[in-house]
């Protein structure tokens, strides 16, 4: 009986259903009632053929964009690790910048690190970018031998797991034409290979001081936090092709903020999932109530040439055959001129150049653009 049912309604729908038949002890009689409502409230929930789905998806953000606030959202506390939210983060999603204004990753473990903090902390210590500022105590010049000297500190370098040895090779093969030793009181000193002017040797300790040292580039805090059972990195900075390179992630879980990096490294599929995912974690923090289907086809618009587009003049509006479509968005003057030098035609087969024109407008999707005649059948009654 539960069968009959599949063809009728979407998969995870029915796989959905059946989960909950196992929790609750139905007859059959009942089955088949909860299946029938079921189907009568999924039919009554698609849309008709006809119904203009962009206005009803434009609206159905439009009003609730209005009541978000522009809040910055901080985890757990932590200055560094904060997250553009609301308003703000919604129109970066939409208008596909290319550079996210607070990249982050959220990085799961295999279950052999997963359970214990300090395995947790193990891995997040290899992920977090380390440059040489961040493992000394204090820098200084020493004008008398033009050299710059570098006091460790010691408990970061444990905590970050790096020994004296790496430290050194690492500046060795960093700072070219500079030689790296370290002296009997654990100062490490570097000294120019050839005499250069204090002014140099000032440049010289800066550039020192932003030495890469260990760790995956961009990802500038780390932060090991419970989460359902189970430790997850938080990550202020995104760098997914370096993260997966690491065994102790979890590939198959471990997402991006940022979308384009996300359509880099796993493809335009994953790339629409992260679109979705971002727009209804922006909308659903707001205590807002957007329904899903709105922002899947919007994630389906932006994603169906192969690559992001944005909701933008140079993005899917510039993709308009229309010219007075394309004109009436942003910068009318220049499409207007462009299409004038080449002499292009509008065919006003949407709504915007109709309304532009005071025409009626052809309205809504899934309707017909074909009647075909049926012949009479032998035997059929007139009528």
């Amino acid at each position: 009986m539960i069968e009959e049912y599949k063809s009728q309604l979407p998969l995870s729908i029915f796989e959905d259903a059946q989960k909950e038949l196992k929790n609750h002890k139905l007859t059959k009689k009942q089955e088949k009632e909860f299946f029938d409502k079921l189907l009568e409230s999924y039919k009554s929930s698609r849309i008709d053929p006809g119904e203009s789905i962009g206005v009803i998806t434009a609206e159905s953000f439009g009003e609730p964009g209005t009541q978000m606030t522009l809040n910055i959202f901080h985890f757990a506390g932590v200055v560094e690790l904060n997250v553009t939210l609301g308003l703000p983060r919604l129109i970066e999603i939409f208008d596909a910048r290319k550079e996210a204004s607070t990249p982050s990753m959220e990085i799961y473990l295999d279950k052999q690190y997963n359970k214990d903090i300090n395995a947790a902390r193990k891995v997040a210590a290899l992920i977090k970018e380390t440059k040489f500022r961040e493992l000394a105590q204090e820098f200084s010049i020493n004008i008398a031998k033009l050299q710059i000297e570098a006091t460790p500190n010691k408990k970061n370098m444990r905590d970050l797991r790096i020994t004296d040895q790496i430290l050194l090779k690492t500046l060795s093969e960093s700072i070219k034409e500079v030689s790296v030793k370290q002296n009997k009181d654990g100062t490490i000193v570097l000294k120019p290979g050839k005499e250069i002017e204090l002014k140099d040797l000032y440049k010289l300790k800066e550039k020192a001081k932003d030495t890469f040292i260990k760790g995956i580039p961009g990802v500038t805090q780390v932060l090991p936090i419970k989460q359902n059972n189970e430790f997850v990195i938080l990550t202020s900075g995104s760098n997914l092709k370096e993260v997966f390179k690491l065994k102790e992630v979890d590939k198959s879980r471990s997402v991006s903020n940022d979308i384009f990096e996300v359509l880099k490294n796993l493809g335009v599929e994953a790339a629409r999932q992260a679109i979705v995912n971002e727009s209804l974690k922006v909308i659903q923090e707001q205590g807002l109530d957007v329904d899903i289907r709105h922002i899947l086809f919007i994630a389906d618009l932006m994603t169906a040439s192969g690559t992001i587009k944005g909701i933008t003049r140079s993005g899917i509006t510039s993709e308009k055959e229309s010219v007075l479509a394309r004109a009436s968005f942003e910068t009318p003057i220049r499409h207007l001129i462009d299409a004038s030098l080449v002499g292009e035609e509008d065919e006003l087969t949407s709504v915007i150049e109709n309304v532009i024109v005071n025409q009626p407008v052809p309205l809504g999707t899934g309707l017909p653009g074909l009647i075909a005649r049926i012949k009479k059948l032998d035997g059929m009654k007139n009528g």
